[in-house]
């Protein structure tokens, strides 16, 4: 919206600032944490007033969650909120892919929506049946994935980018877009399942999205992308600045998630925050390096899927509880040692990501 001013320009004032990616994503970082502050509480008490008991606490969790019965929950609706105000104002409306990942990440967050609600009103944590919300999570998926594919450099289209060997492309051909439905639907799930303790999934997410970002920002500049010999996919610079906007937006929440949280994300906000990832990996063609950069949270579905496959298979489990945060807490660790143990982890992640755009 803002960058409509630049039609106002001559070339030396300040509105040549609005042609800049690097300005208007600094913009909208400082509009999204703004708007997390001025509207957490309030939207907070609201919801604290609407839902009354709070997010159901499962039964067979840790003892320790036991203590937060009554927190509220749907507290993505505040990044998501946040995200979306600055996103709208700062970024190129023109823009294919930021319609993509915007559309992905409110549209994942309905699904969330409709979860939480049932969760709350229901008072037990089963919500919206999982197949449901996983087949409306691939058809969103396919309808992003196909409009990133049609988008694309011809070139660039149907294949898969391999970190750390220049310019390799595998072409997929017609499976592309289901090997990208898998991206979106298994990001947006494994963030889910990442989110169970306070503050653990909000600051990998923000990560990710920074790295994810100066990636964006990176593939999207052809003299960058040329010196480092990674793929030139144009427009995709702008998504530096929903990254931008959903990492003021996270802070804003972290202030009123940090332990001990005033309100949960929900599967409002987990779900959104993953699908967005997914999204953002899709349109820069770096969806393998996202399964580098969200490690932690390929660990987490993987602890889960593990879980399930070998107790249905010998009835005895790997883990003391999935997902994989849980065994930790059943093994004694308190739950700021994992969280913040988690974010380191998440963080050593993100620079290896980073890294595969120089090592060619």
């Amino acid at each position: 919206m803002l960058y409509g001013l630049v039609q106002f320009s001559d070339g030396g004032d300040i509105f040549n600032l609005f042609r800049y990616i690097t300005f208007r994503a600094g913009g909208a970082f400082f509009t999204a944490l703004l708007f997390g502050f001025l509207f957490g509480r309030p939207l907070i008490a609201m919801l604290r007033r609407r839902q009354k008991k709070g997010q159901p606490i499962r039964d067979d969790g840790p003892q320790s969650h036991f203590s937060k019965a009554g927190t509220p929950t749907m507290g993505g609706l505040l990044i998501l909120s946040a995200l979306t105000v600055a996103t709208l104002l700062w970024a190129r409306l023109d823009n294919v892919y930021v319609w993509v990942v915007l559309g992905v990440t409110l549209a994942f967050g309905l699904i969330g929506f409709a979860d939480d609600y049932a969760k709350v009103t229901k008072m037990n944590t089963k919500g919206v049946s999982g197949r449901l919300r996983f087949g409306i999570g691939l058809v969103i998926a396919a309808i992003a994935s196909y409009a990133a594919a049609q988008t694309h450099p011809e070139a660039l289209a149907n294949g898969v980018a391999v970190p750390l060997f220049k310019n390799l492309i595998i072409d997929l051909g017609i499976f592309f877009v289901p090997f990208a439905m898998v991206v979106i639907v298994g990001a947006a799930n494994a963030v889910n399942l990442t989110d169970g303790l306070d503050g653990l999934a909000i600051m990998p997410v923000m990560i990710a999205s920074a790295t994810l970002g100066t990636i964006a920002y990176v593939v999207g500049n052809f003299n960058f992308s040329e010196y480092l010999g990674v793929h030139f996919v144009p427009g995709t610079g702008e998504l530096l600045i929903f990254c931008s906007a959903l990492i003021g937006g996270g802070l804003g929440f972290l202030w009123y998630n940090a332990p001990p949280a005033a309100v949960f994300m929900g599967d409002t906000g987990s779900l959104a925050l993953g699908g967005a990832l997914g999204a953002i990996a899709v349109c820069t063609k770096h969806e393998i390096v996202l399964a580098i950069v969200g490690g932690l949270f390929v660990v987490e579905a993987l602890s889960v899927i593990i879980q399930v496959l070998y107790f249905k298979r010998t009835g005895r489990r790997v883990f003391l509880m999935a997902p994989i945060h849980h065994h930790f807490e059943k093994k004694g660790w308190a739950e700021p040692q994992i969280v913040i143990r988690f974010w380191i982890i998440s963080l050593i992640l993100a620079l290896i990501g980073l890294a595969t755009l120089k090592v060619r």
